[in-house]
């Protein structure tokens, strides 16, 4: 139904409503049929479907296989070990997304629970959700609109819709039917929306849809989708699906060859669970998630709340940042920029005074309340080294005609020594139109177009002096033969923050892209200020300009555009396709619902926390908690250092596995028996690589992090020979293990096991400082500057002498105590693995920058 189109009464027809309202048996006869007025949440969890959801795992399924076969082997210990690998792995993932889930309830909470509504001719608080189509609900300055309504009675109504329809301003409402065709959410004067807020006046409205039939819950349901996974998800998943398969594999080749050389199939299943033991690693999904969990830890603190833990690693990724305006680039504050009095400011005195006697502000307890744009005005007289307190005493107000959006003006009558002051505020042209004085001055004109061109709202001022007053007080009686006063070009300023954010983007390789619904010439102008659009280079496009676009004309433009204007929910939506159709990773931010569907189909969705509505938050991955520009940069930054952090003890834990997995299968082959049992490679996986690789995630920044390009979401975790040098590393540790255990194997089993062992867990604690950074020695980045890591290494060192020389532990380990000869021994061949990665580095450097092509420093 087009209720804009119908009249008053019409409308009240339609809805079989009155100017009385509903009954109570009407309205809940009505809520049995529409429902109420909710919008349904998406994919909401609940604790045991999001426990149960970390199970669903390739590794963890194998870790589980691993369990029963210690159970069939009566390993009794090596099952509960693994078993509490399981349950540790699968709570860690619970707790970070629980967390999440109940934070988003904690903000749905701050939502506006009741409303005033006209049931029987009364006014009754009614619980918003409890609203029908046909309820009459009286709408005041402060009020959140419930649902969506057809306007019956405006009073000076203004609505700021921000959160619908990304105006800025406050959209100025009418009761009468509108005319025409083709209408935007802009146009629609009689209509309120849900999700808005009257900024000031009164009015009356009846509700004409509820629910997810409002245009709030169009949008929402354009958010029913299942939440894409993220590159590192997706990578995490092949590399488990891989790893499964070659250890099948591996252990059919086993069982075959075993077989064959007339083995038991007890001796198998063991050699079986000592492979897929070595070749799983254990620690990396906990360390991954504990890695992520603590970056969204620390995001808090920057004031960014990870609702999708995994969104964490993907930050790095992002080339593209699309921004709205209104208080994420700008204060979202209104500000005078600058007035302009004829001839030279001669009535400067005499326009302040006028600034601050037309205006409806109310001030309590220090602060000031009403339309943001008086309160701007106010605020501006009021620091004006010409400004008088005692203004309002000397001229009392004695009458007043309010703001009508027809005529655009405002009128105020106040008490002048024997005269009548009148002051009269209002857009341009509705002011000159009642100053004769003024009308086709050229010095006028001129001014108008330099502040429109600068994106200031301009309001203009007249005023007049009567002797006496008509009898009676009306527009045609008083606003005329006015003299004109000047003008006063207000802006949201940009916040002086976001501006370095932004060059620190372009430094990082970063595009930042402004979408607003605001005026065309506002934006282009903010954006010329942030640093975004530079006109020589760059191109702007407006709403309309976009609609006629063809698709292909867009996609070869789309890299040079750097600001949208006035454009809708659905362009928005044609943007974000139309850059990750070009391979760009895309970080949208947005506050209101119309935000929401482009905020979902963006790799990184970003919602504002203070003035977001409730669905644009259910649809991102992060919420900004300040609402601020810079919060999405710390963000990114704090990204691309955890992603470095990943790759570095995927690494370190993976080039373990490496070494175990082949000693395990080079030792058989050549006649020796397994180097180690499940529960001392358990024990490595778990502590000596576990507690390292944790304090791997607290390693600081890498100094070029913001000064290199986005890293390619295609990209694999083992790109940049990541891979290769896991088995480089693996293979030249497995030789000198595999070689002590031939030069050692004289001695008792325990013993050279206890060796072997400690050289294992040893190495890997050696390897972890050559691990630290991917191109720069240990030397130059200094071995103090991640203390956590340092604590990691000392305490693990610890335990494991602990369970050398603790007879209690020796036997569960199946060890003996090493003399300190042997101890020596150990850490001096354990620290080879460090000295090649060192090797490794170097030989990287020198083929970078052979030596003596310049004097930069290798350490």
């Amino acid at each position: 139904m087009n209720w804009h189109l119908l009249s008053v009464k019409a409308v009240l027809e339609n809805l079989k409503s009155s100017e009385k309202g509903l009954n109570e048996q009407e309205s809940a006869k009505r809520l049995l049929k529409y429902g109420t007025n909710d919008l349904i949440a998406t994919h909401k969890n609940n604790a045991l479907k999001i426990f149960f959801k970390q199970f669903i795992n390739v590794m963890m399924l194998v870790l589980l296989f691993g369990v029963a076969i210690s159970f069939i082997l009566k390993e009794y210990t090596n099952a509960i070990v693994i078993l509490i690998i399981v349950v540790l792995n699968a709570i860690t993932g619970f707790v970070q997304e629980y967390r999440a889930e109940k934070a988003m309830e904690k903000l749905k909470k701050l939502a506006n629970p009741t409303s005033l509504v006209f049931r029987n001719g009364l006014t009754h608080k009614v619980n918003s959700s409890k609203l029908v189509p046909g309820d009459l609900v009286l709408l005041e300055a402060g009020t959140k609109i419930p649902a969506d309504m057809r306007l019956i009675e405006s009073h000076s109504l203004s609505i700021d819709e921000a959160s619908l329809t990304g105006e800025s301003f406050p959209s100025e409402k009418i009761n009468t039917a509108l005319k025409g065709n083709n209408f935007s959410l802009l146009d629609y004067n009689n209509m309120a929306f849900g999700g808005t807020l009257v900024s000031y006046g009164r009015g009356k409205g009846v509700v004409t849809a509820t629910g997810m039939a409002t245009e709030l819950g169009k949008i929402a349901g354009m958010l029913q989708e299942k939440e894409p996974l993220t590159p590192l998800q997706l990578k995490m998943i092949d590399f488990s699906q891989k790893l499964t398969f070659i250890i099948v594999f591996i252990c059919l080749i086993l069982f075959i060859t075993g077989f064959l050389q007339g083995k038991t199939a007890m001796e198998m299943l063991l050699l079986s669970l000592s492979v897929a033991v070595a070749a799983i690693p254990e620690a990396l999904p906990s360390v991954i998630t504990i890695s992520l969990s603590l970056g969204a830890k620390n995001l808090v603190k920057d004031n960014a709340l990870i609702r999708r833990l995994f969104a964490v690693e993907t930050l790095g990724s992002v080339s593209y940042i699309c921004t709205d305006k209104t208080g994420t680039l700008t204060q979202n504050k209104m500000k005078v920029a600058e007035i302009w009095v004829p001839e030279e400011g001669k009535h400067q005195h005499s326009f302040l005074k006028a600034m601050y006697l037309n205006h409806d502000v109310e001030e309590k307890e220090n602060d000031l309340f009403g339309d943001p744009t008086e309160v701007a005005l106010l605020l501006y007289v009021r620091e004006h080294d010409n400004f008088d307190p005692e203004w309002s005493k000397k001229h009392k107000r004695t009458d007043e005609i309010p703001f009508n959006s027809e005529r655009k003006l405002m009128t105020t009558i106040h008490h002048d020594d024997q005269l009548h002051l009148v002051v009269t505020k209002g857009s341009v042209a509705s002011v000159t139109a009642i100053c004769p004085d003024i009308i086709g001055n050229k010095e006028l004109e001129l001014q108008i177009k330099k502040m429109t061109e600068k994106g200031l709202r301009v309001i203009a001022y007249a005023f007049n002096k009567l002797s006496k007053l008509p009898n009676e007080i009306s527009p045609a009686t008083i606003e005329k033969g006015m003299q004109f006063l000047g003008l006063a070009g207000l802006i949201d300023p940009i916040r002086k923050e976001a501006k370095q954010a932004i060059e620190e983007c372009k430094t990082a390789g970063i595009v930042t892209v402004m979408l607003t619904g605001d005026h065309p010439a506002t934006a282009a102008y903010i954006a010329g200020e942030l640093g975004i659009l530079d006109q020589k280079k760059e191109l702007f496009v407006s709403g309309n300009e976009l609609e006629a676009m063809p698709q292909k004309e867009l996609e070869n433009k789309i890299e040079k555009i750097r600001v949208y204007a006035s454009v809708s929910p659905g362009q928005k939506l044609r943007i974000v396709k139309a850059l990750q159709k070009k391979g760009h990773f895309i970080a949208m931010s947005g506050d209101g619902v119309n935000d929401a569907p482009s905020v979902k189909m963006s790799n990184i969705g970003i919602a504002m926390g203070i003035t977001g509505t409730d669905v644009t938050k259910e649809a991102a991955q992060m919420i900004l908690l300040d609402d601020n520009f810079t919060t999405i940069v710390k963000a990114i930054k704090q990204g691309r250092r955890i992603y470095d952090n990943i790759r570095k003890f995927i690494f370190y834990i993976l080039s373990g596995n490496a070494t175990e997995l082949l000693c395990i299968l080079i030792a058989p082959l050549i006649g020796l028996p397994l180097p180690l049992i499940p529960i001392q490679i358990l024990w490595i996986n778990l502590v000596s690589d576990g507690l390292p690789a944790l304090a791997l995630t607290a390693e600081p920044a890498e100094k070029n992090l913001m000064k290199r390009p986005p890293r390619n979401p295609k990209e694999g975790v083992f790109s940049g020979n990541l891979g290769k040098n896991i088995f480089m590393l693996g293979g030249f540790l497995a030789i000198i293990i595999v070689g002590s255990q031939y030069f050692l194997i004289r001695e008792e089993v325990k013993h050279w096991q206890t060796i072997i062992f400690t050289l294992l867990c040893f190495g890997q604690l050696w390897n972890v400082m050559g691990i630290r950074s991917e191109h720069e020695s240990l030397f130059k980045i200094g071995i103090f500057t991640n203390k956590y890591l340092l604590g990691a290494v000392v305490f693990t060192i610890i335990l494991q002498l602990a369970i050398i020389y603790i007879p209690f532990l020796n036997n569960i380990f199946h060890i003996s105590p090493l003399s300190i000869k042997e101890l020596l021994f150990t850490f001096t061949i354990s620290s080879l693995g460090f000295w090649f990665l060192e090797a490794l580095k170097l030989i990287k450097k020198l083929k970078k920058n052979p030596l003596g092509s310049n004097k930069k420093k290798l350490f």
